[in-house]
């Protein structure tokens, strides 16, 4: 069942009696450490309500398919994208027939239609609605769609027919969903990133920083959790939410976040340098704020700060040690050189002079630079860009281990 843990599960609920079942499989995916989301179609609703479901949750349930309150009205999109894994539990004889044949009148065959995450139906209905050769004719159309079918298992039925139809037991559906996702690439490895900025403090009120918004390094954060890491996130300040899954060390400064790492760094298997650390801090910081003068000009003096990356890869006992290289110029050039100058195991290498990637935007596009050789990685938003990085980087893991 650890394979659910910072798994996001879309759960359709469709009408049914069965439908109370998907109570306790709430429960059981939740216990597993799954995100449950809940779709509950109109006639699902007539069997349990969305409150029952929201507490058990977590989270709101979603029954509309024009919902105003979602981003840009398009809620259906939204919950595609976020989900991982979509399990129909109970599916009704209606609904396997609507969705084999492309419908898209709910919102739960809409969010099916757009959605790339595997589809897992359990049906459930009367055992003479189940031999039905149309239902059976629809069930097998969408296991040649590629859905997962996971029942019906066989049994007394609520109107008093006994046989097939009944849908699985919620223990039962919760393992088969954990049994589904493949062993995570990051399974017991202890894995710590560095993100975001760092600021430089001139006074009380000043500091000296950068545009990084942490974006890719909470992503990639996201993303080890999920391959089933223990993940530990060193951040500088930044406006993002704790991934899921992640634990989250706030510091501000360089010399505060190599404190940190250097703490943290000798246990980890994995650590990789996302963060934009600060190359220099004042010599001295004023303890008042400093005040306008008559001055034109003012001098700062700066010292280097010291090389985080390069630091940890230093160690006698080090982990598999993965930096950035974010340039304007001769991208390439630069990574290679970074990669031997301080000893690491690749350099994710990113031209952010390109509008649209890189410093506070959504996308990004890199090219990964080891001793095997470059390979570049299309532009895709950070979260999916994330995974890719996160299975590339697991994959050499495993060559050097070996």
């Amino acid at each position: 069942m650890h394979r659910l843990t910072n798994r996001n599960i879309l759960l359709g609920i469709t009408g049914g009696i069965a439908a109370y079942k998907s109570a306790e499989l709430t429960r059981a995916l939740v216990g597993a450490g799954a995100n449950v989301r809940i779709v509950l179609t109109p006639a699902g609703a007539e069997f349990i309500t969305p409150l029952t479901l929201q507490a058990l949750s977590g989270n709101p349930v979603h029954q509309s398919l024009l919902d105003p309150e979602a981003e840009q009205g398009m809620g259906h999109i939204e919950l595609a994208r976020w989900a991982d894994m979509i399990l129909v539990a109970p599916a009704s004889a209606d609904f396997m027939a609507r969705l084999s044949h492309g419908m898209a009148n709910d919102l739960l065959t809409t969010v099916c239609l757009a959605s790339d995450a595997p589809i897992c139906i359990a049906p459930a209905m009367n055992q003479a609605m189940w031999r039905d050769p149309r239902t059976q004719e629809n069930a097998q159309r969408l296991t040649n769609q590629g859905a997962q079918l996971w029942g019906p298992a066989s049994g007394e039925q609520a109107c008093g027919d006994v046989g097939p139809g009944r849908m699985l037991e919620p223990a039962e559906l919760a393992q088969l969903a954990a049994s589904a996702f493949a062993t995570p690439e990051l399974e017991g490895k202890r894995v710590c990133i560095t993100a975001g900025p760092t600021r430089e403090a001139l006074d009380p009120v000043r500091y000296i920083s950068n545009h990084s918004s942490g974006k890719m390094g909470y992503a990639l954060a996201a993303a080890a959790a999920k391959a089933g890491a223990d993940v530990i996130l060193i951040s500088g300040p930044v406006s993002l939410p704790t991934p899921a899954g992640v634990q989250r060390l706030n510091v501000e400064s360089a010399e505060q976040m190599l404190a940190a790492a250097m703490e943290l760094a000798p246990t980890a298997d994995l650590f990789i340098g996302a963060a934009a650390v600060a190359d220099y801090r004042p010599v001295a910081i004023a303890d008042q704020k400093i005040k306008k003068g008559q001055e034109e000009l003012m001098e700062l003096r700066l010292v280097k700060n010291p090389d985080i990356i390069a630091t940890v890869s230093s160690l006698a006992e080090r982990p598999f040690t993965v930096g950035f290289a974010a340039e304007t110029e001769n991208v390439l050039q630069y990574a290679r050189s970074k990669l031997e100058r301080k000893g690491l195991d690749l350099v994710i290498a990113n031209d952010v002079s390109q509008s649209g990637i890189g410093f506070n935007a959504d996308e990004n596009e890199v090219t990964l630079v080891s001793t095997q050789g470059d390979y570049t990685l299309p532009r895709s938003s950070k979260h999916a860009l994330a995974q890719t990085l996160i299975q590339h980087i697991a994959e050499l893991m495993n060559t050097h281990e070996q």
